[in-house]
């Protein structure tokens, strides 16, 4: 594993607070920048971090006062993993990589020839995304989190891989930056993790030939990513809190 990146690691985790604040606002919930974190003093969308760190060494009471932790779920994104919340109350709930891959790098690894190809789209409309979402979600009850205000953002996309069928076969969302684009949701619809970033990869490439691609990811998700281009540039850390009773 290389080491750590520092200046893509804040590209990176710029880049995912300002989607994570594109989700918050397609929900009501509006957070705040300041030079330390991304912050919403109100509860964000399930899987979606009530703070995110921008800078190496951010102040945790201050932080942790920006948030809501009164309810159970609070969270916050540790993006240089450098943080101890215990004195806050929290507990780490995952660690995970940063990943990324320069724009003049390769797309990916060459596609299999009897793949099938997918015709590749942005989500334009609520019908469109409501396909995506319920493919992304496979049954699980959140496909709702993406609601149609979300198509209303500029630096959102909602990136659709359609097979000759017409159905859904693969996803992912791409938020982009000045500096970089940034993609989350990835997605196979036969839930296979090489599938979904071989089919994404080549996607992201084409739709943004001239920016470096960033992430995070862990696990099986991890590996595959590394397959198809990517490298991992440092880790983060997700906190969780209990709530007060």
């Amino acid at each position: 594993m290389k080491t750590p990146n520092p200046s893509l690691v804040r590209a990176a985790a710029r880049n995912n607070a300002e989607w994570c604040a594109a989700m918050s606002r397609s929900h009501g919930v509006e957070g705040g920048f300041t030079e330390q974190a991304w912050a919403a003093p109100d509860r964000t969308p399930r899987y979606y971090p009530d703070a995110v760190t921008l800078v190496p060494g951010a102040d945790p009471a201050a932080l942790s006062e920006r948030i809501d932790t009164t309810a159970p779920g609070a969270s916050v994104k540790d993006s240089f993993a450098d943080l101890d919340l215990t004195a806050a109350g929290f507990k780490v709930l995952f660690e995970a990589q940063w990943i990324h891959r320069p724009a003049s790098g390769p797309a990916a690894s060459p596609e299999p020839a009897d793949s099938p190809k997918l015709v590749w789209n942005v989500a334009g409309d609520p019908d469109a995304l409501r396909d995506w979402a319920l493919a992304w979600d496979d049954g699980n009850g959140d496909a709702d989190l993406f609601r149609p205000e979300l198509l209303d953002d500029p630096a959102t996309f909602v990136l659709t891989g359609r097979s000759a069928d017409g159905r859904v076969a693969a996803g992912a969302v791409a938020s982009r930056g000045d500096r970089v684009v940034g993609i989350s949701n990835v997605f196979a619809r036969d839930g296979d993790p090489e599938a979904a970033w071989a089919d994404v990869s080549h996607a992201v490439h084409a739709f943004f030939p001239a920016l470096p691609v960033v992430g995070y990811e862990q696990g099986d998700d991890l590996a595959a990513a590394m397959r198809h281009g990517f490298e991992p540039i440092g880790p983060l850390r997700i906190w969780t809190h209990p709530g007060r009773d």
